[in-house]
């Protein structure tokens, strides 16, 4: 089966590409910039390009998109381009050239305003039936492109997956106060309970995603780690969550003093995996039981994956005041 990968120089699509080279298995990476992951340079809406590329493919996993980091530096339309009329293209080419399976890289962020309750309000619950409240044009732009891959899931016989991803990415988080107070690697330990998946995970539910996606036929999926929540947990969450994490984990807090780390304060939603696990087979390996695990040897908790493919950035300068412009 010949995979197409498209964004293949960014974070997941170079970690997709690493994985199913090592594995011996047929795979192409596309992206606008060239890499030593990428076979062919070209847009994803220029359909005279993907006329050259698609020879053979039998399923395409599509990762390619302006993220949130773009959405202070691009304009709207260059997110309707990429995020929409790319994906059109993509579909398009995917269903002319025959292809067994489309596996759409979304996000959790589409999910939007529906992730911040109110003041006072338990964290919130996060499975594939909370409706979506897109607030940018970034959750607009994948929300819209799901509901394209959905349509041609349903009309064209295209099978098509949509993974709605949490953070993967080893970037410093864009907000300053966060930043001052936690170092990176502690809030991302700290976001592998409720928000965050280790990019190793990502690539397997995505691979799991092609294989099941004829048998399947269309499907929203969340991916991220698995939480050690529950829905009684939620209240505790919002008001005193290291306390929650304590009766969980007895050793947490030791662990985390001898690093010089901290639990936030509160956590205002938890992502629920459990539809990926049943219906991809999924299982992800990275979860915040493997971080204190990891502490205890002092050992690095991400995977070789992760490391491999380390901070990329979103932008070609650099930004004074974070990661990037918000």
């Amino acid at each position: 089966m010949a995979i197409l990968v498209t964004g293949s120089a960014g974070h997941l699509g170079e970690a997709l590409m690493r994985t199913l080279r090592a594995a011996g298995r047929e795979a192409r990476g596309i992206d606008i910039k060239a890499s030593p992951f990428t076979d062919a340079a070209g847009s994803i809406a220029d359909r005279k390009f993907l006329g050259a590329v698609f020879g053979g493919v039998t399923a395409v996993i599509h990762t390619a998109t302006l993220h949130k980091p773009h959405v202070a530096t691009h304009r709207r339309q260059d997110f309707v381009d990429t995020n929409v009329t790319g994906t059109l293209a993509l579909l398009e080419a995917a269903r002319d050239a025959g292809a067994k399976a489309f596996v759409f890289t979304s996000t959790t962020s589409a999910f939007g305003a529906a992730l911040t309750p109110a003041p006072g309000a338990p964290a919130a619950w996060i499975t594939e039936d909370v409706a979506p409240v897109p607030k940018n044009i970034y959750g607009a732009t994948k929300t819209a492109a799901e509901t394209l891959c959905e349509f041609f899931a349903h009309r064209h016989g295209l099978p098509a997956l949509v993974l709605r991803t949490s953070r993967f990415f080893p970037e410093p988080d864009d907000d300053p106060e966060q930043r001052a107070r936690y170092a990176a690697d502690n809030a991302q330990a700290n976001e592998l309970l409720f928000r965050r998946a280790d990019i190793e995970d990502i690539v397997s539910a995505h691979l799991l995603a092609a294989e099941r996606a004829p048998a399947l036929g269309f499907g929203r999926y969340i991916v991220s780690a698995t939480t050690p929540f529950s829905q009684a947990d939620l209240v505790e969450l919002r008001r005193d969550a290291a306390a929650v994490v304590s009766r969980l984990y007895p050793d947490f807090a030791a662990l985390y003093a001898g690093r010089g780390w901290s639990m936030f304060g509160s956590i205002d939603r938890v992502y629920v995996n459990e539809a990926a696990r049943r219906d991809l087979g999924w299982r992800p390996r990275y979860d915040f039981a493997r971080v204190l695990d990891r502490l205890r040897s002092g050992r690095d908790f991400r995977s070789e994956v992760a490391r491999q493919v380390g901070a990329k950035g979103y932008h070609d300068g650099a930004f004074a005041d974070g990661p990037y412009p918000t």
